[in-house]
């Protein structure tokens, strides 16, 4: 599941009143109990209520949001919280955006540009953060990097040579090879298959851009040509049936040239078999020794920016800055967000992950975001220690479920607070999100989502979310990892109006105070594959903003 792949989709995809804030009425609000009364929403959404159905209220709108702006015009309105600190774990953010320029953390402990470690914090010019990564921007996926280092010990063995020591290890091993091979080949596949497409597609166009006198033509256009000769039929055939996934033939060749760039960037980066990615970094990833390397450059080595696509996207769900008449409304005010670039494309080492997490709570954070996982990990015990850590700090560590629509309670994710194999959490202020679609009914949840009675807490818009893109630009983009940081933005909120509550409190409301539902939902998009929404989650809910709030102001009493 290596984040960048698998945890969002290019598909063109928090918060609250005060005991801070002194003299406020009480909120005498009732939450909704059940909503498995309300109509459907039979009508399409317009392009307004999609860039900011994150926002939007499942009573008044039929459309499954968390109630974001009910929350902010009926419960928040002019109260001013505190300021509070949110970590993004994440492939690097651009923090020179005009949407979220204004809300990145800045380490005041830190001179910029001096060379110096000011704060004595081992990091030196660590002014919004810190880069974990260096100038890497594609790794290896967690298996292949196994395959490389057992591959010596184990190559050409059969399990009656094995010694029983070694037997789980080269279990392993064998089961990282066999997926290793069943990925290579389909990307090698995928990639051949678009190729040749596109090799079809591309001198058509032209020749009907030619013919017809403009590139835009449309299936009708096509079907109007008189008199076509047999191989112009041919053409007109294909070209009819490439604008069935596509407004226009040109925007096809984009795509098709995207999934070229895609399969080509895998095989790579992530199946490679011969870079070792990390040698740049010079640290040893299988010990936590020597434990300060990387640089500050928090947006990655990107001039374009492009590896800080997906980070900045979680940005500015969780705080691009609210009603400023530009881009888009994060769900969260009072926030600034530290930069933690510690996922590269492809899959995160345990040890970066695990000193991120402990950069975030010893340097402020109240809230961190994870929106990367894998299923292989060499070193889960060091992320659970950073988890636990957090715990004693007060942090909450709010997490993607993943973007394969597995049921986790039978599969091992990495990270999670728990294991299949032992339901007891390694801590409690770790809460995983699934995705819901913003289709209220049997639609309602993401059709990628990864979901588990025991192993995801609950879930909240993933599906279509308009956020910030690097060099001021603005983009649909999906996943759980677009969920992850809704959330995040939630509890953000909490913890900015009620800052006595503790990590653990706000997990509880999170959990608590959302909308469930009895209704049947399709699960992995498969229509035989169904179970109601309120058996797929921990706590059966989605989350809602404007409940959460008044739970919050009654716990906070």
């Amino acid at each position: 599941m290596n984040t960048l792949k698998s945890f969002f989709f290019a598909t063109g995809a928090a918060i609250l009143l005060s005991s801070c804030s002194g003299g406020s009425a009480p909120i005498v609000a009732t939450p909704v109990a059940n909503i498995d009364t309300m109509p459907l929403k039979v009508t399409p959404l317009s392009e307004t209520q999609l860039q900011s159905w994150t926002m939007a209220d499942l009573p008044t709108d039929t459309i499954p949001g968390m109630s974001v702006d009910k929350a902010y015009d009926e419960l928040i309105k002019n109260k001013k919280g505190s300021k509070v600190i949110v970590a993004v774990i994440d492939s690097g953010i651009d923090i020179e955006h005009e949407d979220l320029k204004d809300i990145i953390w800045t380490n005041t402990d830190e001179i910029p540009g001096n060379g110096k470690d000011d704060d004595n914090n081992g990091y030196i010019d660590d002014i919004h953060g810190w880069n974990f990564l260096g100038d890497i921007v594609g790794e290896n996926l967690e298996y292949v990097r196994y395959i490389k280092k057992l591959g010596p010990k184990y190559e050409g063995k059969t399990e009656a040579s094995i010694s029983a020591a070694d037997r789980e290890e080269f279990a392993l091993y064998q089961k990282a090879k066999a997926e290793y091979e069943k990925e290579f080949q389909q990307a090698n596949a995928g990639k051949a298959q678009y190729e040749q497409i596109l090799g079809q597609v591309k001198p058509a166009h032209a020749a009907m851009t030619l013919k017809l006198g403009k590139a835009d033509y449309t299936a009708k256009e096509l079907a109007a040509i008189k008199d076509p000769s047999a191989e112009e039929q041919a053409m007109i055939a294909g070209l009819t049936q490439m604008l069935s996934y596509g407004d226009s033939v040109p925007e096809v060749i984009k795509e098709l040239e995207g999934g070229i760039a895609y399969f080509s960037g895998r095989l790579e980066t992530h199946f490679n078999m011969t870079e070792d990615f990390r040698s740049v970094l010079g640290d040893n990833p299988d010990s936590m020794d020597g434990k300060v390397y990387g640089n500050n450059d928090v947006d990655g080595p990107d001039p374009k920016k492009e590896d800080a696509k997906h980070g900045t996207h979680v940005a500015g769900i969780i705080a691009a800055q609210r009603n400023n008449n530009i881009g888009a409304n994060g769900v969260a005010q009072n926030v600034e967000i530290m930069v933690l670039r510690a996922v590269p494309d492809g899959d995160e080492y345990d040890k970066d992950i695990a000193l991120a997490i402990r950069y975030a709570a010893d340097n402020g954070a109240k809230v961190i975001n994870t929106s990367f996982g894998k299923y292989y990990s060499p070193h889960p015990e060091w992320v659970w220690d950073a988890i636990k850590y957090a715990a004693s700090k007060d942090v909450l560590v709010v997490n993607a479920a993943g973007n394969e629509a597995f049921d986790l309670d039978g599969i091992q994710v990495y990270p999670n607070d728990q294991t299949t194999d032992n339901t007891t959490e390694v801590a409690t202020n770790f809460i995983t999100i699934g995705a819901l679609n913003y289709k209220y009914g049997s639609e309602m949840v993401a059709s990628f989502s990864n979901y588990g009675v025991s192993n995801v807490d609950v879930f909240a818009p993933g599906v279509e979310i308009y956020s910030t893109t690097p060099l001021n630009t603005y983009e649909y983009l999906q996943g759980t990892s677009m969920a992850s940081p809704a959330v995040a933005g939630v509890a953000a909120m909490i913890r900015s109006y009620y800052p006595n509550l503790s990590a653990a409190q706000v997990k509880q409301i999170l959990m608590t105070s959302g909308l469930t539902s009895n209704t049947p939902v399709i699960l992995g998009g498969d229509p035989t594959r169904t179970s109601n929404f309120n058996k797929i989650s921990k706590s059966g809910k989605m989350v809602n903003m404007y409940n959460a709030i008044i739970m919050a102001d009654k716990m906070s009493k």
